[in-house]
């Protein structure tokens, strides 16, 4: 069976934007956990990817010539659930056991086996862009073709292992391999900057040898081009710095760094539903 790209319009991908942050508020407050502001600042990355770059299909979850998605900042697992059910992976309604014992929805990624459409267990920061790498040397190993997308965070480029993946990567000239930085200026205690000297970021990157791109982390139809032209004909990896607000979408969350843990109250879920459109 051929794996296929979306391509839904930016019309239809900001409706599924929409729709996905409300359910993530919601998620948040009935299953009382947090990481809300660090899902909402990467939803618009997510349905670009899912709703119009990336060739997949649902119905055949592990086939071999899928394109790759790892959330390497895994606490934005919440999104990424409900990503995958609007896309077909399984049914929406099986989200409802979020958190429960036994669920197969917890605050980060399970393994691959336990849940459809997922490619990698994230959560130790920093893990993610070197398993992506690991899977685009595979599919280069059997000239297989796939793309290779991980998500990844400003606060995760703290790690190590980041900049160990980024060297190996452009030295092999991985150009089927693509980071995104989603970039929202905080990480769990501060701003990223104040933690870590970590400007000029897209600087380092190009330094490190990739072919390094600035976005609007919330322009959908950006992100869907520059997603949808991996490889870049540079003959290098891609890195996609994309510029974010942490809380995106609902101006009461936006930028502020106490929905790192915070968890919103009823009246806050039917304030946010009501600023993104939905219905409450």
């Amino acid at each position: 069976m051929t794996v296929a790209a979306a391509r839904l319009p930016t019309p239809e991908l900001a409706r599924l934007a929409r729709e996905t942050r409300a359910r993530v508020i919601e998620n948040a407050h009935r299953t009382q956990t947090p990481h809300l502001g660090s899902c909402l600042s990467c939803v618009d990355i997510l349905i670009a990817a899912y709703f119009h770059s990336l060739r997949l299909d649902p119905s055949n979850p592990r086939a071999s010539q899928r394109d790759r998605f790892i959330l390497s900042k895994g606490h934005a697992a919440p999104a990424l659930f409900q990503v995958l059910a609007l896309r077909g992976f399984y049914p929406l309604a099986l989200l409802d056991d979020y958190g429960k014992d036994g669920s197969l929805f917890a605050e980060h990624p399970p393994t691959p086996d336990r849940l459809p459409g997922i490619e990698a267990a994230t959560g130790s920061l920093g893990h993610g862009v070197p398993m992506g790498l690991g899977m685009a040397l595979a599919g280069r190993i059997r000239r297989e073709g796939y793309n290779v997308v991980a998500l990844s965070s400003d606060g995760e480029c703290n790690e190590g292992s980041i900049w160990e993946a980024a060297m190996l990567a452009a030295a092999q000239k991985m150009d089927r391999l693509c980071v995104v930085i989603d970039f929202n200026r905080w990480q769990a205690t501060g701003r990223t900057e104040e933690i870590t000297g970590l400007a000029p970021l897209a600087e380092k990157w190009r330094a490190f040898g990739w072919s390094t791109r600035e976005a609007d982390g919330h322009d959908l139809d950006e992100l869907a081009k520059l997603l949808s032209a991996v490889p870049d004909g540079s003959g290098r990896p891609v890195a996609i710095i994309a510029h974010t607000v942490k809380g995106k979408g609902v101006s009461f969350m936006e930028d502020d760094n106490n929905w790192h843990y915070r968890i919103p109250k009823a009246d806050e879920v039917d304030a946010a539903k009501k600023e993104l459109g939905v219905a409450a």
